[in-house]
């Protein structure tokens, strides 16, 4: 199967623009493509795991992938799929979130001559004269074409400012750009971008002539892909110190039975007639598929040795085995404690199993909080020094598990 059949086949594909002539430049090679990534948080989350693994597929099939971080749009802020304004982010805050972005997409893709490219548009949008935009970027743009774009519409009632209707301008701008400096001609994104891409596409057409090749293709990015970096209680990241490989692995272990095999197929680099094979499996065979997702995927983030450790611990914990060496632990020092113990919402938040007392309170109190597998009864409840250095095993919920140690 070529490279086009297989993004069709793995459900990546929703819509673009000149399918046969983007079939022949992604199976033969030919793609300078880009995705781009906004820096609003210092490490990227499994939101923009199916964006990276597209480019590592699409790199090891000859074409060259361009990330593109964001350092200028992200000092408007995209107001996609978004019911209010972003917070306004510091040069600096996004300086740091570029480089701690570009550490991790080192993991997927090879970056160097003749590979992979890194830019920033900072480097061009910060310099922009305004009137010059107005005059050879604004002229393209139908406002009325603009405001019936889904990524307005649905911010029109709450009110849209005029710093965030600049963000499709400057999308486009970022692609003909790149067109002009890099060879790009083709940008993916997800399907919440389309009516930005399109801009970008007629954007390069008007202003270099209707012979000029820009192609245009989309994800299930967002339906499949955005909704996966966000769990009830915020983002499921890649950066280890933020998310263990261990808490990793079992966000992925713990996907809905209907979602297993479309995250298989979509996300790991398993062989299709291995993944067509699970399909017709059901029961207690989908807890297989979802170990399976679950490794390939701690394996593909974390490197083999964290995979084992983490799939190790879990089998550890679920088979009621002694062994929870790899699981995520917090260290104590003996000035966190009071009269030689700890309160348990206090122990929550150590642990960074809740936010704030009072989420710590309302989970204690809705019984989802466990201490070496009884149930913590009383917000009250307290742990020594001497529990605390035999390990006070944590859990909350049904799958979230930690354990703290005093050091």
């Amino acid at each position: 199967m070529k490279v086009y059949d297989e993004l069709v086949a793995r459900g990546l594909i929703a819509q673009v623009t000149n399918e046969e002539e983007i079939r022949e430049m992604i199976d033969n090679g030919k793609a300078t493509f880009y995705i781009g990534f906004d820096p609003t948080a210092d490490s990227l989350h499994v939101g923009h795991f199916m964006a990276l693994c597209l480019m590592k597929r699409l790199q090891m099939a000859g074409n060259k992938p361009i990330a593109l971080i964001g350092g200028g749009t992200a000092m408007i802020g995209d107001p996609s799929g978004r019911t209010d304004m972003r917070s306004m982010m510091t040069k600096e805050t996004i300086a740091h979130n570029c480089a701690c972005f570009k550490k991790q997409m080192e993991r997927f893709i090879e970056f160097g001559e003749g590979k992979a490219q890194m830019v920033n548009n900072a480097d061009w949008l910060l310099d922009l004269n305004y009137i010059e935009v107005l005059r050879d970027v604004g002229a393209c743009f139908s406002v009325n074409n603009m405001l019936r774009a889904e990524c307005y519409k649905q911010r029109m009632e709450k009110g849209l400012s005029f710093l965030e209707f600049n963000y499709m301008i400057m999308q486009s701008y970022d692609f003909y750009y790149l067109y002009q400096h890099y060879g790009c001609n083709m940008q993916f994104g997800g399907n919440d971008q389309w009516s930005n891409m399109l801009g970008g596409t007629e954007l390069i057409r008007r202003k270099l002539g209707k012979d000029a090749h820009a192609m245009t293709i989309t994800l299930l990015l967002n339906s499949e892909g955005k909704k996966m970096g966000k769990t009830a209680k915020g983002a499921v990241w890649l950066d280890p110190n933020k998310t263990s490989p261990f808490d990793f692995f079992q966000y992925w272990r713990n996907v809905a039975d209907e979602d297993v095999l479309k995250c298989i197929r979509m996300l790991t680099f398993l062989p299709l007639e291995q993944i067509d094979e699970m399909d017709k499996w059901e029961g207690s065979q989908l807890n297989t598929a979802k170990e399976i997702l679950a490794y390939e995927l701690t394996k593909l983030v974390h490197g083999e040795e964290e995979a084992d450790k983490a799939r190790a611990a879990a089998k550890a914990l679920f088979a009621g085995g002694a062994d929870d060496s790899d699981m995520p632990t917090t260290e104590l020092t003996e000035a966190q404690l009071t009269d030689g113990s700890i309160a348990i919402l206090d122990l929550m938040l150590a642990c960074k199993l809740a936010p704030s007392k009072s989420e710590a309170r309302r989970l204690v109190q809705q019984g989802g909080v466990f201490a070496n597998d009884e149930k913590v009864a009383s917000i009250d409840a307290r742990f020594t020094a001497e529990q605390l250095k035999a390990g006070v095993k944590l859990r909350k919920g049904k799958k979230v598990y930690h354990k703290a140690v005093l050091a």
